[in-house]
């Protein structure tokens, strides 16, 4: 493929569809061309901000429109599989958002297709051109020669201080519910999928969830151990607390026999420290770890296009994730 434009549809105008295109239109070579969602105001706000954007008329006409490359799913997760059967069979590309589905059967018989006919799709796990998942690779991966020593223990702490966060209120009201929303399949499941990609596919040893009285919104506590590649980590979420919790957090800790790595603000600050407690530097700033993880999450997507090897995950590597989530979901033990 030429080093020309490539076209993006997007279908899901919400948050995410937003944060998207705002990043596309910074980028050289992919470039947003036609758009839809299932809310009218939100097609009319999106044509007053991106007035070079063409509005199609549906879902399916979006997919058929000629002239696109790839398509940018940002729906809730309950048609992300029957929109991505439908951009395969319009040669598309596919960058879906997460959760990937709850309907792992849908899921399965997509991923059959992708394997047997070649077909082009990633998932947005953001981590996955981070900085920091790269330093846990080379620390802790497969044939590494782990420089910080054995891998000892993984802790990961979440905490909110209200679900949704107030960013996310047009979302919809599905993502503060338990049928397909909630922070541990939005937020968790990006440490998930950073976990299972460096060690394996984690086991479920126990999970205690809290919901809400009302039977429908979705979890407000999580407390589990799991173990990956024989490592035991521990999960600590929470929303709210009566203001004990001022803002949003994420942390992770993977503790090694000769330092320790502690990542924070979606890998975004990083620290390595010996046994002995001296920090370590570090090559980039903890300032651009961001900025540069989303540029070369947007290169990748490029190579996916052009069938190019990439590290984004692919629907095979998310439904593991999705499964690991929905398995501390039903709580255990």
């Amino acid at each position: 493929m030429s080093e020309g434009q490539l076209n993006i549809g997007v279908i899901g105008l919400g948050v995410m569809g937003q944060r998207m295109l705002a990043r596309l239109a910074t980028h050289p070579r992919l470039r947003a061309t036609t758009v839809w969602d299932a809310q009218p105001a939100a097609i009319a706000a999106t044509l007053q901000a991106y007035p070079e954007l063409r509005a199609a008329d549906s879902a399916e006409a979006l997919i058929a429109s000629p002239g696109l490359h790839s398509l940018y799913i940002a729906t809730p997760p309950a048609p992300h599989m029957a929109l991505s059967e439908l951009a395969f069979d319009a040669g598309l590309a596919v960058f879906c958002e997460k959760p990937l589905t709850v309907a792992f059967d849908a899921a399965r018989a997509c991923i059959a297709r992708i394997e047997a006919q070649g077909q082009r799709a990633a998932v947005n796990f953001a981590l996955a051109s981070s900085k920091g998942l790269a330093l846990l690779q080379s620390q802790f991966g497969k044939g590494t020669e782990r420089p910080l020593g054995d891998l000892q223990s993984i802790e990961l702490e979440l905490a909110f201080a209200a679900w949704p966060r107030p960013w996310q209120a047009a979302a919809g009201a599905w993502l503060g519910e338990r049928i397909e929303g909630g922070f541990s399949r939005e937020v968790l499941s990006h440490f998930i999928f950073a976990l299972q990609r460096v060690l394996a596919p984690a086991q479920v040893h126990s999970s205690r969830v809290q919901y809400p009285a009302d039977g429908i919104s979705a979890e407000i506590g999580l407390q589990a151990e799991l173990q990956a590649a024989g490592v035991p980590l521990s999960i600590r979420g929470s929303v709210g607390g009566a203001g004990e919790v001022p803002a949003d957090l994420n942390r992770m800790r993977w503790q090694a026999a000769a330092g320790q790595i502690q990542l924070q603000e979606w890998f975004s600050q990083i620290e390595v420290r010996t046994a002995a407690g001296h920090l370590l530097p570090q090559e980039v700033s903890n300032g651009d770890l961001r900025l540069n993880g989303q540029r070369d999450q947007l290169d990748q997507w490029v190579a996916l296009i052009e069938g190019r090897p990439h590290g984004l995950p692919g629907y095979a590597e998310a439904l593991a994730v999705q499964e690991t989530i929905e398995a501390l979901l039903q709580g255990r033990g």
